[in-house]
Formats: C-alpha cells, structure tokens, sequence
C-alpha cells in the first residue's frame, strides 16, 4: 500500500478521496488554488499545498505544478478525482515517468478507452454492442451525408475526444448535417485540442444505462451492476439511480458482463464505468467508456457495499480484485441527487457566494457526499456543484419516498441550488412510474 497520496483534485472529490486514504491509512496531500484556500477540508489533509491562482489552468490544470507539488511532498501516488486531469492520457504518462503512481488506468488503457473512436473499435472486437455509425473519424462533409444516408437519419455528431455534449450535434437532415459538421469540429478542437468527430445513429427515446466496473493489474475484472442516468440536463446528469427501473435482470447481466469484457481487454486497471444507451426495446448500445471515478459512483456503493474509492487505490497498489462476479449482489435502491449551486427558477443560473445556512438531512439510508460548512464560500471559478445526496431505501417507492423527505430538511441559503427542482421530479407520476429518458427534464421545463 502507498504511504503518501497527493490528491490532483478540490471539492467534495477531494475530500471523499482523502477519507478513503486515511481508512487505509495512507496520508493524504491536497494541493489548493488561491480561490480555495479557505476550503475546510484541507485542514483534515496531513499537508496542503498552494499550487496557484483561481483559474483552472494556473492550478488543478497545470501538470507541472502538481507534480512539484508532488515531489515537494514524496508522494507515492496521484488520484485525479474526476474532472480536471482524470482523463488525460499524458497526465498519468507523466506521472510514471516521474515514478509516481497514477491511481488509474495506465496511459495506454486511457488512450484506448478515452478516445470513442479507438474505443469503438475496441468494443467491436470484444463484442460489446455498439451504435452504426463511422468507423474513424469524418473528414469531409460528402462522408458524412453517404454515411447518414446509410444509417438513416437522425444522426449525432460527437467528438471523439470529449464529453459533456460538447462537439455534439444532432441532424435530421442533409441539410443540417452538411452545416454542422464544421461546427461542431471546431467546438470540439476548441474544447479539447482535438477536432476529430464521428457519427452514429441517434436514438429518440433512448434511456442512459451505465455500468460500473473495476480491473486489476492481473487480468481480472468485474462489474457492480448498473446506474440509470437519464434525468439529465443539456448531457449533464442530475440524478441518478440503481437498479435501473423496469428493465430486465437478465439483460443488465448480460450487458454488465460486456462491460466487463471490454476494460479486461484493455488491460484496464482500476475503476470505469462504461455508458450505453438503451432503445425503447431494451437494446443497448455502447456510448463510451469513462475511463475514472464517476461522480455518481456512491449510488453503487450504496446498492452494493463495495467501496469504489478506496478500491481504486487498493488497486492502483497492485491488489488484486478481492471478488468474484458471483460474489457481487444488489440490495435494494439508491438514488443520489446533485445538489448544485444554481437557480432553477432563472434558467439554471449559477449562484456563488456565502453559504449561511447549510443544514443536513440525516436518518437512515441518507450520505451526503460534501465538502461544504456554514460560512462557506462557493467560489464562480468551477463547477456549481456543493454537494450530493445519496438516499438507499428497500425498494425504490421507499428510495424516492426518503430521498423526498431528506430534500424537505436540506436547508441552504441564501444562494440558489437545484434542491427544489429535485423535490418537484421526486413527486412527479412519470419519474415515479419510472418513465423517464434523456429527453424527460427537457420536456418537464418547457
């Protein structure tokens, strides 16, 4: 096991990470930008470090700042979190070359399964079920119309080095088509220094189905079943569930057991999750591989007691898998909500600023996964999110019964979060009856 772990991260994913190490008792280094200076976890940190200004760039970006950071502590180990540098390929080649161990897939599984291109053509040979759609990138727009016209419309355009529905369009037509390509290549190079894009089938009422998985340097590997994530928002999810309502066991067993055959052949260490999108048919069809620590991953925990946090450092240790897939089982539902720092009356718009009352649900079956104290203040530098709810009940009307009353008793003002958005789709008869897809938060706020 490591004896130091510098955490590349802030937030609640940094404080989660640091409780892991010290469980494992392991120290825990975090690195801070000036704008968190102030941030209360860093006081349970063995050491911080100031490792920059405000912007992402001058801080939690910039590589060599944090492996000086590292250095300057000796660390063993890095974990990225999620976000930031997680799901740079170069970030934990560097790391090895410093001898410092990323707590993470290796830069070759990274670039394999990071990249949705390569990644496509890695499913296909392991039999994971995948969209039509290009084998490599598009280049021109002629390609792209003859392809469209094979496959059918609609189609998505999306970049094959990012995420988040940036480089991502959706066309109906030629005529659409031919005007978006180019758009969405430069967004793309814009957003992640890569322009490459490619195209697949779009899916109208399709539902977003992850798995989780872990991988050992060994050769082994597994899946801890599934999330639901199809309440969603502009690709970004706000909830999140498991099991997944109404589909069937047999099919999420097959489809978990793809998963898992996909990180193996990748020689895959650590924990990803891979996403599909199912079909009103329960087709799946894989849409990528998130080659990390999910941001939803308490959801698994919760559902099925396997600590993903720590198992990730345990493994980047060398560990080997302590289960078998036979050995993983599902007890009862969980249901986690994002808790941002945003007005869903006024468009979603982000609200820093001091946090004066912040008051917890608590009971059985209820986490909160926070970083956040009273006097905090929530900086406008990164992303809105201050904390997550995690509710875990019997069964899922008992989920979304507990999940709704410890909304009622989260308390936080005076800014703005999503907390009354939540408690409105806890007590909406579609959410309830589980009959939701990506499309479904759209359709609610129109």
């Amino acid at each position: 096991m490591f004896k130091r772990v510098l955490i590349a991260n802030r937030g609640e994913i940094a404080l989660r990470i640091l409780r892991a190490c010290h469980e494992l008792g392991v120290e825990a280094v975090c690195v801070y930008s000036k704008a968190d200076a102030d941030a209360p976890y860093l006081r349970l940190a063995d050491r911080a470090i100031c490792i920059g200004d405000a912007p992402a760039k001058d801080s939690y970006l910039n590589i060599s700042r944090l492996i000086s950071a590292a250095e300057i502590a000796d660390v063993d180990a890095i974990h990225p979190g999620y976000g930031f540098l997680a799901e740079r390929a170069d970030f934990s080649a560097i790391c090895r070359e410093c001898k410092i161990a990323f707590i993470g897939p290796s830069p070759e599984a990274m670039a394999k399964l990071g990249d949705k291109v390569e990644c496509k053509r890695t499913a296909k040979a392991a039999k994971v079920p995948v969209f039509p759609g290009s084998e490599g990138a598009i280049e021109e727009e002629d390609e792209a119309v003859e392809l469209a016209a094979q496959i059918g419309y609609p189609v998505i355009i999306k970049a094959s080095a990012g995420g988040g529905g940036r480089g991502m369009r959706v066309c109906r037509n030629e005529a659409t088509l031919r005007s978006s390509i180019k758009a969405a290549q430069q967004e793309a190079l814009a957003a992640f220094g890569n322009g490459a894009v490619f195209i697949e089938k779009f899916l109208e009422h399709a539902r977003h189905i992850e798995i989780q998985a872990l991988g050992d340097a060994h050769g082994h590997a597994v899946h801890l079943f599934e999330r639901d994530c199809s309440v969603q928002r502009r690709h970004q999810k706000l909830i999140e569930e498991s099991p997944a309502p109404g589909v069937d066991r047999k099919k999420i067993a097959t489809i978990g057991e793809s998963a898992a055959r996909l990180i193996k052949a990748a020689n895959y260490c650590g924990a990803a999750t891979v996403e599909f999108l199912m079909d009103e048919k329960q087709n799946f069809y894989m849409l990528e591989v998130n080659t990390r620590v999910q941001v939803e991953h308490p959801v698994t925990e919760m559902v099925t007691g396997v600590d993903i946090m720590k198992m990730s450092i345990r493994l980047a240790a060398g560990e080997h898998l302590p289960f078998k897939q036979k050995d993983v089982h599902v007890r009862g539902h969980a249901i986690e909500c994002r808790i941002n720092a945003e007005d869903p009356a006024r468009n979603f718009m982000p609200s820093a600023g001091v946090i004066d009352t912040w008051q917890l649900p608590g009971g059985p079956g209820v986490r909160i996964d926070s970083h956040v104290v009273p006097g905090y203040r929530v900086p406008p530098n990164y992303d809105s999110m201050v904390g997550k709810l995690i509710c875990h009940a019997d069964d899922r009307a008992q989920a979304i019964a507990r999940t709704a009353r410890a909304l009622r008793e989260f308390q936080v003002g005076p800014i703005k979060t999503t907390i009354p958005l939540h408690l409105r789709l806890m007590e909406q008869s579609d959410f309830r009856a589980g009959g939701v897809d990506i499309h479904f938060l759209e359709r609610l706020l129109k």
